[in-house]
Parts: structure tokens; C-alpha cells; sequence
């Protein structure tokens, strides 16, 4: 039987903090959603100033990085880069900004940020995902 590494409140929060870290440091209002390996949501924080909208984003930047195993920028980068049939895949968003969360090479979950530019968005994120390294 094999066994895996799983995000537990501990670990989730510690995501959390060092994601809304980065985004403070840079004044940055964003929303912060955290995934585990299914996308299924653990936590999310909106920040004070961050439309509503936002939410929503990051949760599905958040699962489309879980479940791809990758940054959710390879998606956006496929698309971009002409694979419009890529936009028929079943994930729901194709924006930079989602990162999935590695212990030991294995996905564990996912971090989504929205509110900002994508690049910074995904800047914030990699600080949450990176956090446990």
C-alpha cells in the first residue's frame, strides 16, 4: 500500500500566512484559496478591498493546478500558444495564478490567487505553495 502526504489545518494555515505575507508586504488586496490534491477546498481568505469575484477565481485557479499537477500558467500558455481546443478541457480556468503544493514530488494541494496582475498573483502564490519546502 503507498502512502501520501496530506495538507492538515496546520499546514493550510501556515499557507495561508505566508501567501497573505507577500500580498501585504506588496499592498496587494487579493483572495486566497487553498486546495488539496482532489481541489477540493480547505480554506480560502478574501482580503479587505478585493471584489467578491475574486473568490471565486482563485478557488478554480487553486483546483486546476491540483488536479493538472502543474501551474495553472501551462494552461493559459497552451491556449496563448494556439491550442484553442484546449479551452474545451473540463478545468475551469486557464489563468495564471495557481500552484500546486509539492512534498516530497508529490502534489499534496493547490494555492489560487486572485485580485491582481497574473504574474503577481502567481508570485503570491508560489510564497504559499513554497512555504513547506
Amino acid at each position: 500500500m503507498q502512502h501520501k502526504a496530506i495538507l492538515s489545518y496546520t499546514e493550510v494555515t501556515r499557507i495561508l500566512a505566508a501567501a497573505r505575507a507577500e500580498a501585504d508586504a506588496n499592498q496587494w488586496n487579493v483572495a486566497i484559496a487553498v486546495v488539496d490534491d482532489g481541489g477540493h477546498p480547505l480554506a480560502l481568505e478574501r482580503l479587505d478591498g478585493c471584489a467578491p469575484i475574486g473568490a471565486y477565481i482563485a478557488t478554480e485557479k487553486a483546483r486546476t493546478a491540483a488536479l493538472g499537477r502543474r501551474e495553472s500558467k501551462a494552461y493559459e500558455d497552451m491556449v496563448n500558444g494556439g491550442r484553442s481546443a484546449f479551452l474545451s478541457a473540463p478545468l475551469l480556468t486557464s489563468l495564471e495564478g495557481g500552484v500546486p503544493v509539492l512534498v516530497d514530488g508529490q502534489v499534496v494541494g493547490a494555492v489560487g490567487v486572485s485580485g491582481v496582475k497574473a504574474e503577481q498573483d502567481a508570485q503570491i502564490a508560489r510564497a504559499g505553495a513554497q512555504c513547506l519546502a
